[in-house]
Formats: C-alpha cells, sequence, structure tokens
C-alpha cells in the first residue's frame, strides 16, 4: 500500500495552479492580478464580483491598516513615548510612540491574511481557468448557484470545517506565532511598552538559557531535570499500581468488585484542585496530619511534608498517586476483561504460575494497548501545572534558581516568569523548549513502539 503523503492536498493545489498557469489564456493569467475577470469576462458575473470584491477590501486593508505595521516589523518601532511639561496645565502630558507589542502582533495578523488572499488569488486563476475549459469543451461555465450547490453538496465538509479552520487560525495559530516571535525579543519588565520599546535580539534568550546567563541556565536544567524525574515516577507509578489495583479487583474470588471500583473512582467526583488544596491544608505543619502523629507519639516535631525541597518533592509524588490511580484503573479494567481467558487457561495447563501470567500475557496486553495513552499521560505530565501549583506552589523557594523554587516545573516556572516578572521573552524561549522536548519524546515513543510496529498483532 502506497504511504499517504502529509502535504499532498497542498501539492495538488498547486498542480491545480501550475497547470491554469502554464494552459491558461492571457484572461485567465490576469485573474491572478484583477481577481474574478476570467469570471467576470466569460458570464460568471456574480462570482467574478466576489473576487473583485475580496480584492478591493484586500488593498484597503493594506494600505490603511496592515503597512503602518508591517513597515516597522524589522524594527519593533523607532520612537518611544515621550513626556512634555504643559506650562498652561502646569502638568506632565504623554506623547504618543510606537507600542512594539501591536506592532508585532498586527504585523503577524497581517501577514496571515496575505497568504490568505495569495490563496484566494489562486483560486482565482483555478476558477477561471475551469471556465476557460469549460467553454472550449463547448459546455457552459458553472453558474453561482450551481457552485453554491456544490459546496452544499459533495464539498459539503468543506464549507462546514471551514468556519473552524478560521477560528483556529485565528485563535491559536495566530497567538502560536505570535508568543513564538516574542522568544526572539528582548520583551521583559524592563521594555514593558507603550512606555518603552523592545526589539530584535536573535538567539540571544536561548543562549542565555543554555549557557551564556549562569543563573538562567542553573535553573533551566535544575528544574528539567526535577520536570523530567516527575515525569517520570508520576506517569509509572499511576500505570503500575492502576493496574495492580484492577488485576486485585478483578480476580476470581473477590466479592463486591463494584463497590470496589465505586470507592476508588470516588477520587475523580472531586475535582482535582480541590482535593490537591485538601492535601496541602491536610500536610500542612500545623495541619492535622502532623497533630495527629504529634499525638499518638510517633513523631516529636512537624514533618515538613511541603518545606524541605526532596521531602516536598516526595510528598507531590504520593499525593498525585491518589489523584491518578483511579483513572488508571479504570482503564486497565476494560483491557482486562477483553483479555481471552483461554490464554491464561493454556497457561495453567503448562504450569505457569501468576507472576509468568501476568508477564507473559497480562503486561504485554496492556502495554501493546496502553503505549499511546502512556505517552500522552507522560506528556501531561511535563505540563502537569495542577498537581504542582496548587499543592506545593512550586516551594519550597530557592535562590538557586531565577523566579523557580525546587518543585517547580517547566510549566510553572513559565507562569511564574509571565505573572510575576513579566519576562515573557524568556516565558516565550522555555515555552518552546518544552515543546520540542514534548515532541520529540512523543515521535520517538509512539514510533518505537509495539502499538506501532506490530499492529494488528493482538486481537
Amino acid at each position: 500500500m502506497k504511504k499517504k503523503n502529509l502535504f499532498q492536498p497542498i501539492s495538488d493545489i498547486f498542480a491545480d495552479t501550475r497547470e491554469a498557469v502554464t494552459k491558461g489564456d492571457p484572461v485567465t493569467l490576469l485573474s491572478l492580478i484583477i481577481l474574478g475577470l476570467g469570471n467576470l469576462l466569460r458570464g460568471q458575473i456574480i462570482k467574478g464580483l466576489l473576487f473583485l470584491l475580496i480584492e478591493g477590501l484586500f488593498i484597503v486593508f493594506l494600505f490603511t491598516f496592515a503597512s503602518q505595521y508591517l513597515v516597522n516589523l524589522p524594527t519593533l518601532g523607532t520612537v518611544s513615548q515621550g513626556q512634555e511639561f504643559n506650562e498652561e496645565l502646569q502638568i506632565f502630558e504623554y506623547t504618543q510612540g510606537d507600542n512594539s507589542m501591536l506592532i508585532l502582533l498586527f504585523s503577524v495578523m497581517s501577514l496571515f491574511v496575505i497568504v490568505f488572499y495569495i490563496a484566494i488569488a489562486l483560486k482565482s486563476v483555478k476558477s477561471a481557468y475551469l471556465a476557460q475549459r469549460a467553454i472550449s469543451q463547448g459546455k457552459k461555465p458553472s453558474t453561482f448557484g450551481e457552485d453554491l450547490h456544490t459546496l452544499l453538496d459533495s464539498k459539503l465538509h468543506s464549507s462546514i470545517l471551514s468556519l473552524p479552520a478560521l477560528g483556529a487560525f485565528a485563535f491559536t495559530i495566530l497567538p502560536l506565532v505570535f508568543m513564538i516571535l516574542m522568544a526572539f525579543t528582548n520583551f521583559d519588565r524592563n521594555h514593558q511598552p507603550p512606555g518603552n520599546l523592545f526589539t530584535w535580539i536573535g538567539l540571544e534568550n536561548f543562549k542565555s538559557v543554555f549557557y551564556k546567563n549562569p543563573q538562567w541556565a542553573t535553573s533551566f536544567f535544575g528544574i528539567l531535570t526535577w520536570t523530567v524525574i516527575w515525569a517520570f515516577f508520576a506517569t509509572f507509578t499511576n500505570y503500575i499500581l492502576g493496574m495492580l489495583l484492577a488485576i486485585l479487583i478483578n480476580t476470581k474470588g473477590v466479592r463486591l468488585k463494584k463497590l470496589w471500583r465505586t470507592c476508588f473512582v470516588t477520587t475523580i467526583a472531586v475535582p482535582q484542585f480541590v482535593s490537591l488544596l485538601l492535601m496541602k491544608l491536610l500536610l500542612d505543619n500545623n495541619g492535622p496530619v502532623n497533630i495527629l502523629l504529634q499525638n499518638i507519639g510517633l513523631i516529636s516535631s512537624p514533618i515538613p511534608f511541603l518545606g524541605t525541597a526532596w521531602i516536598t518533592r516526595i510528598t507531590v509524588i504520593v499525593v498525585n498517586i491518589w489523584v491518578g490511580v483511579p483513572f488508571t484503573m479504570l482503564i486497565t479494567t476494560g483491557i482486562l476483561l477483553n483479555i481471552p481467558e483461554d490464554m491464561y487457561e493454556s497457561a495453567r495447563i503448562d504450569g505457569a504460575n501468576p507472576i509468568q501470567m501476568f508477564m507473559s500475557i497480562t503486561l504485554p496486553h496492556m502495554l501493546f494497548v496502553t503505549t499511546p495513552y502512556l505517552i500522552t499521560t507522560f506528556i501531561g505530565n511535563i505540563n502537569n501545572f495542577n498537581v504542582i501549583y496548587f499543592l506545593s506552589g512550586g516551594g519550597p523557594p530557592t535562590l538557586d534558581y531565577y523566579q523557580g523554587g525546587k518543585t517547580d516545573l517547566l510549566v510553572t516556572w513559565l507562569y511564574k516568569l509571565t505573572v510575576n516578572e513579566q519576562n515573557y521573552s524568556l516565558a516565550s524561549t522555555i515555552g518552546i523548549l518544552v515543546f520540542v522536548l514534548c515532541g520529540t519524546i512523543s515521535l520517538i515513543a509512539y514510533n518505537r513502539s509495539a502499538s506501532v510496529q506490530r499492529e494488528g498483532e493482538f486481537s
């Protein structure tokens, strides 16, 4: 079976345009400059006017709005906000300057609009060529009503998906590109528009994170190390314990299986942040847990569950087990119930003990089915904001890290850099590095997993 090319749709679009350009007559070619011209001259009046209207709106947008920002994009502004003393009113008045943030944001938006217009222009040439070809074959070009009927019939999927796609560009891709570009600027608390301008600094932020700024580098690699450790233990402790719990409940001879499942699933019914805030109160130095342990004589002084680095790290992992095990239990229960019983019977006849049956039958089936789940859970734990923020707040604080604590993950550190420090350029840099980390781990782990390499082997 031929492997499908991810970029085939884009390739098809350019192939159609190339055919229109190479085989089109002068009127068709002029439709690239004067949108809708080929349609207007060949009787497709409404379609031609719509193309022409889009071109007119684009020209107005380009020269009245986009140009003033695109011109300043290379510098992100040159005129700072000024201050002048009004002798008549005896007050200081601010004179308006450039706003680097708006220049960057509206420039990115304008570039997307330009790309969208180019796509419409290519569509205009293709439409004009189709009309030309229809006339050369002795046929009448399609009417606006016929085109509309096609959009609501055979191309209904494209019509329905166009609005969500536009929303994805406006509210996902546009902000994402804007945030990525901020990593290449010096947008921090000392360069806050409109009072101050920020500008392009290239790869300086990345160099500072890796080696140029010792404090940033120490913070990044220290927090990255803990992030990976946390993600590993938070993922596999939940997975292994949840699977063992599911096996235990589903073992023959265990009664009231539904009751046991209900008891463990109760933690899911309570909002996660409520459970975490409650745990934070329980584990406080003056909380019920420490008071109880002191009253029964097990400890003489409070245990700093959320006070010292390694104890806090162990605490957040243990609490995460309480929050996350029920999810794994539910998922693995469904898999256990679908493993053929005759496989276990055959293993028993061959003299296999429970551990051997688990290693040879249960675990391979589990890993085969749940590898994608494991990958997404691992990536989710790298970005597990809730558990760290609501339980430890990233603490305990330390002078070793720049605006970070000993249990901060990269994502909570990014949050602090944005909210507390207003260092948006560094936060954007960390965001890009987190994306690269997650994307690399996901692609490598998934493509090397049995779920992909031996697809269809288990049934």
